[in-house]
């Protein structure tokens, strides 16, 4: 488990000036900010979700259409050197590797918001993402039980790369 990380994370996460206190009052006071808090974080976790699913959208309908337009302008064959293509292929391949780089800095930073997800339900009752869901799917190390998406979701971009060169490969053959 990422015991070490959570608590580096929770280590760093309190603020040691605050604390409960032995008022009854205060201590209420104090859970209902930690849950506050922690509902706060955990939309804005779920937020970098889903503008991870829209970026993917955004390239996955913009590689569509590029293949659209490969496919239609593909009859016409080429009257010039197919070494014409060197430079939109440089771009897609460009914009493949952007595609790339994004899922894995979305996946990075979710990541870390979700360790620190689990250090604040250090201080709630339960721990149902930290101690009970991620442990239940193996922490995503065990694939028979859960493979994280973006493991898969980062495979897409280099799959699209790929067919761009290969069909830039089968364009210079032919």
């Amino acid at each position: 488990m990422m015991r070490g990380v959570t608590d580096d994370i929770s280590s760093r996460l309190w603020n040691a000036g605050v604390s409960t206190q032995d008022d009854a009052v205060a201590g209420e006071n104090y859970q209902n900010a930690v849950l506050e808090q922690y509902k706060l974080y955990v939309e804005m976790a779920d937020r970098v979700s889903a503008r991870r699913a829209l970026a993917n959208t955004f390239f996955l309908a913009l590689n569509t259409s590029i293949f659209t337009v490969i496919g239609v302008a593909w009859p016409a064959r080429l009257v010039a050197t197919p070494w014409w293509l060197v430079i939109p292929l440089a771009a897609l391949l460009a914009e493949c590797a952007a595609w790339f780089y994004l899922v894995r800095s979305y996946r990075q930073l979710n990541t870390a918001k979700y360790q620190v997800v689990g250090a604040l339900e250090e201080r709630l009752p339960a721990s149902p993402y930290w101690k009970a869901e991620w442990v239940a799917l193996g922490e995503g190390r065990d694939r028979s039980r859960y493979w994280p998406l973006t493991h898969l979701e980062q495979w897409v971009p280099v799959l699209f790369g790929s067919i761009y060169l290969a069909g830039f490969v089968v364009a210079l053959v032919a």
